[in-house]
């Protein structure tokens, strides 16, 4: 599924492609959906006005509230009877969005994810476990779909029950693990707790996306499993998984510019920033027919990356998600992203990678404190290494982030796996949590 037509076009006819599908983008929202059609009406922005892609810098941004306040059909650019599939976000911060597919974008969803497995070095000859959870969420049926696109044996276990994801890891022979970072970690895991060495797995390529991760965290996995890790993103709003993907490089990931529009804006002042400075990740969609999304603000953390890479793809790389606006903690002026806090732990000895940044409040203030796990062959008990393990984080935490975090040091397995995305903040600063 590699596509050199595409993949490696020369920029010039890249860009023109992409100014002829967004044209008649613009067009096709403001004659099918109404949010759009007000929301081009109130910038003063004409669809037909556009002449070269500096433009979209005129056109309105699209937020997630947008996809809230037309639950459930509202943003659809097809009528219903055209639509062969919905999916929709966990709602666990509020309403879901609803997200509709046609027949054509079902298929071009099926070639993006066949591509992005190509990017990873995965072939029609290789067995593919698709471990992200199947249902209204993206990422087990995009997996699965890309996977029987490019022809490969396709297993599709869904989330959970791990050492049944261990024994058929094991027994089919399966060569390609498809889920997200932690669970991975998780799958290692439970492997040795089986009395499986989890490098002697047949598995010879993660392709893991769907939550932030760090190099240490990948390094780590690539370490335990005896495999090469890539990093792939998407997001259901946009696509689901399938927009962006490493190559066999490992140095950023490929957005398929073909069907995606990237920009990266000051998360400030919102205004478009040049390659190669961090901001927020915007998309819009070129080929998507049942709910395009324009300018969305995805609130992902990232920058593009300028330089060519080696595989010889022309389409701009994006690096590795951060983190997200939403999930930025200031503490005592100081902006920190969990992911920056898994960096750290993932250099200190004697510490596991499973962790949580709890969020309390002490009288008036905001408190934070890093509940991390040891190693299982740490001496728990020994009141003084347990201080001196402590102390090490925290000053590490320090030197490398600017402010100084509590940090407590919990046992083993005594913070709770998950089998999808894991939790990596709670806030318990509102009775109840959060």
């Amino acid at each position: 599924m590699y596509q050199p037509e595409f993949e490696a076009m020369p920029r010039a006819q890249l860009e023109e492609l992409q100014l002829r599908r967004l044209k008649d983008l613009l067009v096709r929202v403001n004659d099918a959906v109404p949010t759009y059609r007000e929301k081009f009406a109130a910038a003063g922005f004409d669809p037909g006005s556009l002449t070269s892609l500096d433009d979209l810098s005129r056109v309105p941004f699209t937020v997630k509230d947008d996809l809230r306040a037309a639950y459930p059909y509202g943003m659809f650019a097809a009528p219903l009877r055209d639509i062969v599939r919905v999916h929709s976000s966990s709602g666990t911060t509020g309403q879901v969005t609803v997200v509709g597919y046609t027949r054509g974008d079902i298929d071009r969803w099926s070639d993006l994810m066949a591509r992005t497995f190509a990017c990873a070095g995965v072939t029609a000859d290789d067995t593919v476990q698709v471990t992200y959870g199947y249902g209204l969420f993206t990422g087990g049926l995009g997996a699965h779909y890309g996977s029987e696109r490019l022809g490969a044996l396709t297993v599709p276990v869904s989330g959970g029950n791990t050492k049944r994801q261990v024994q058929i890891l094991k027994d089919f022979g399966v060569t390609v693990l498809a889920c997200t970072p932690s669970y991975a970690l998780l799958i290692a895991e439970t492997a040795r707790e089986m009395g499986v060495d989890p490098r002697a797995l047949p598995v010879r390529v993660g392709v893991f996306g769907a939550e932030p991760w760090s190099e240490q965290m990948r390094r780590q996995i690539e370490d335990e499993l005896g495999l090469t890790a890539i990093d792939i993103y998407g997001l259901s709003e946009v696509m689901g998984p399938g927009v962006a993907s490493e190559c066999v490089h490992q140095c950023g990931l490929h957005v398929f510019e073909d069907h995606f529009l990237v920009e990266i804006v000051d998360t400030e002042t919102l205004e478009p920033l040049p390659d190669g400075e961090v901001g927020e990740v915007v998309f819009t969609t070129l080929t998507k027919e049942g709910i395009p999304v324009i300018r969305y603000r995805t609130r992902d953390i990232s920058r593009i990356i300028p330089e060519p890479c080696a595989c010889g793809r022309t389409f701009r790389r994006i690096e590795r998600v951060t983190g997200r606006s939403d999930d930025m903690l200031i503490i005592r002026g100081v902006n920190v992203y969990p992911s920056q806090i898994e960096q750290v732990l993932m250099g200190v000895p004697m510490v596991a990678p499973h962790y949580q940044v709890v969020l309390t409040k002490k009288g008036s203030m905001d408190h934070v404190e890093v509940h991390v796990e040891v190693a299982p062959d740490f001496n728990f008990d020994e009141i003084r290494e347990i201080e001196a393990l402590q102390r090490k984080v925290k000053a590490e935490i320090e030197s490398a982030l600017a402010v100084s975090i509590a940090v407590k040091l919990v046992e083993p397995k005594s913070i709770a796996r998950s089998e999808g995305k894991a939790k990596r903040v709670v806030d318990l600063r509102t009775e109840g949590g959060a």
